[in-house]
């Protein structure tokens, strides 16, 4: 299975290029594959020991090739050289320059919360959100919160996943207020495409990480990242409770692909069209952290 997506800045489709991508393959679509994925690959015991092994001066011969391999432009990175990161973990959670990323001031934009690809869902059913064509889940399973799930019936679903080549630290849409982080345990399945078509309610059975923001101009906002295969830690740096601007930092992935779910309640927000159309025609859209995504309708101003 090939994976493709639309590059926002130029409108063209992309192949992408998956880390991994024999072993994802052979991982999901073989019997012996299925077989280590059931006992070894999903458990956080091999998640934890790849990334004690990234977190260490051994994996920093990584990084060049790392670099070269998915043609990383380093020239946005705060330290560009590969031999400035104490191990690959400190190079794959790499900060970028203060001007990499422009963040969309107008009050009235949602931006992306992170580098990644995009898909985004208007007027949802909170009983059957969509993983990929044919696999669902439900928000309830995502929140193990029925009451907070039941808030967001009709309202919006935004996914941006990120690639181990993209830039993992993840940022706020909105100024607002962020309460703290709740943490649901579950196992470490691949969320990359080829897997998603494979396990169902990936979302739901993988550790994820949930956070009520109280943005200023959107409402209520539920803000979620998914763990997934080696996937170190999700570390969040926010304060909880104090004031945000858009933009800044909420936190960050180590080593793998992960995923950032928003919810956004019904009447909020009005996703861009182009994202829209890629999604219903089941394409991913590669955005940048702090580029509009949507625009207020005007119902929390």
């Amino acid at each position: 299975m090939e994976i493709y997506y639309i590059d926002r800045k130029t409108g063209e489709k992309k192949k992408e290029v998956v880390a991994g991508g024999r072993i994802i393959n052979w991982v999901y679509n073989t019997a012996s594959g299925k077989t280590l994925l059931e006992t070894i690959i999903k458990r956080k015991l091999l998640t934890s020991l790849i990334g004690h092994f990234y977190n260490t001066s051994y994996s920093k011969k990584k990084i060049a090739k790392f670099i070269r391999d998915f043609n990383i432009d380093m020239s946005e990175a705060a330290l560009e050289l590969p031999e400035q990161y104490k191990d690959f973990n400190d190079f794959f959670t790499r900060k970028l320059k203060e001007d990499a990323r422009p963040i969309s001031k107008d009050k009235n934009h949602l931006v992306s919360p992170a580098d990644g690809r995009m898909l985004a869902y208007q007027n949802i059913d909170i009983h059957q959100l969509i993983q990929v064509k044919g696999q669902f889940y439900s928000l309830e399973e995502l929140l193990q919160d029925s009451l907070l799930a039941g808030q967001y019936q009709g309202g919006v679903c935004i996914v941006v996943r990120l690639n181990p080549s993209d830039y993992h630290r993840f940022h706020f849409p909105d100024s607002g207020i962020p309460v703290a982080s709740k943490s649901i345990r579950g196992s470490y399945y691949s969320v990359n495409p080829l897997a998603l078509n494979k396990i169902p309610q990936v979302y739901c059975r993988n550790y994820r990480e949930v956070t009520i923001f109280k943005t200023d101009n959107f409402g209520e906002i539920i803000y979620t990242e998914v763990g997934a295969s080696c996937v170190g830690s999700i570390v969040q740096t926010y304060k909880p409770g104090k004031p945000v601007a858009k933009g800044q930092e909420k936190g960050y992935f180590k080593f793998g692909g992960s995923t950032v779910i928003l919810f956004v309640k019904q009447g909020a927000l009005q996703i861009d069209d182009d994202i829209l159309k890629n999604t219903k025609n089941g394409l991913e859209t590669k955005v940048l952290m702090g580029e509009r995504i949507g625009i207020t309708t005007g119902a929390y101003l």
